[in-house]
């Protein structure tokens, strides 16, 4: 991971660039908060015919913001011996603990249906406005450090050298958003979407992985620079309406679906969309595939995802280190697939060839 001062200087000459250019002019790719949209959601689980106790933690939607995430109704069936909604109130986590005792023989299902409405964002950031601050408390949780993602050491350094040049918090967090852009790449031969394990990533040099990697590295590096900045853990819903074919669900089965992006808190400006690793996936995956950065798509999805994205997600929580209720298992560093517990023995949510849960999408109408 070899960054000298001249890479940064050009990093910051694209940024210059880039400012000078209406923000849509170039882009058919143009997600504009024109609209909700309502999704439906349902989760099945089936664990494995057993007697032994079990319990599932199912992430529901509670990101209520107003301009692009609003959480609906929550209803389920089971055979479980007790199911409620647990929340957590520190992190915003919001899950469905379901539990079969030892000896209950019925079949261990759980149905769950949700409602969501998804809005696409776009942040003018050429006019900063009146947008209300952070409280000091939320300020110091988006700046702090979790397991995953230390703020010193290595991350402090690079983040330093990334953004030394900058004037304003815009700044710097354009140039973490380009730096990545440009120093990592989409690795679809990691599980899931990857571990978000940003010192392993720096300390090895290894840049590679998925959105939970690439898009923590982000939040780690901006945190670094002591901007507050959250990943969001969600879940694609529905194909892109602008013929992205690699930033959509392509099927109404979102089993495989999930997807984490992540903002970036700017005075002036609020909560600011931010998704360097779906620019590297349109790289990777959009047709004809292994696309340059100066490809027409990938200059407009690049240009797009620092302020904007396509309400054809959903929002889950932004927590990390999730304690999972009644179980005697370490923290996750995220909760973004549906968690088993069989025996005491916490089940693989990645293992496909022995899967517990699927999840499907349909968009509602009015």
């Amino acid at each position: 991971m070899d960054m000298n001062r001249r890479t940064v200087l050009m990093t910051g000459a694209a940024v210059s660039l880039l400012a000078l250019m209406p923000r849509r002019a170039m882009a058919a790719f143009r997600p504009e908060p024109n609209g909700w949209r309502e999704f439906e959601l349902t989760t099945n689980i089936a664990l494995p015919e057993t007697s032994e106790a079990a319990q599932v933690w199912v992430p529901l939607p509670a990101v209520d913001q107003a301009g692009w995430s609003k959480p609906g109704a929550t209803q389920w069936t089971t055979t479980a011996d007790r199911a409620e909604v647990v929340s957590n109130p520190e992190t915003g986590v919001m899950m469905l603990h379901a539990e079969w005792d030892a000896g209950n023989t019925k079949a261990k299902v759980l149905d769950l249906v949700n409602t969501v409405s998804a809005q696409s964002r776009d942040t003018d950031l050429s006019k900063p406005g009146e947008t209300p601050d952070l409280s000091a408390e939320e300020r110091t949780l988006y700046t702090s450090a979790v397991a995953l993602i230390p703020t010193d050491g290595l991350v402090k350094e690079t983040s330093d050298k990334i953004t030394e040049l900058a004037e304003s918090d815009l700044e710097k967090a354009r140039l973490i958003y380009d730096w990545i852009v440009e120093n990592t790449a989409r690795n679809p031969e990691t599980r899931g979407c990857g571990l978000g394990d940003v010192a392993s990533m720096l300390a090895v040099g290894d840049l590679t992985g998925k959105c939970a990697d690439l898009n923590s590295l982000y939040v780690g590096l901006a945190r670094a620079a002591g901007i507050p900045a959250r990943d969001v853990y969600g879940l694609r819903v529905a194909k892109s309406e602008f013929g992205y074919k690699s930033l959509g669900a392509g099927s109404p089965d979102v089993t495989k679906a999930q997807h984490c992006r992540a903002e970036v808190f700017l005075d002036g400006f609020g909560w600011v969309a931010v998704d360097p690793a779906d620019v590297r996936k349109v790289m990777l995956e959009e047709p004809p595939k292994d696309l340059p950065l100066d490809d027409p798509k990938v200059v407009e999805a690049r240009n797009v995802l620092f302020g904007g994205w396509e309400g054809n997600w959903i929002a889950y929580n932004f927590a990390h280190d999730v304690v999972l209720p009644g179980s005697n298992a370490d923290p996750i560093a995220f909760l973004m697939y549906p968690q088993a517990e069989l025996a005491g023995a916490l089940m693989d949510p990645l293992d496909m060839d022995n899967r517990y849960y699927t999840i499907t999408a349909r968009e509602l109408t009015a």
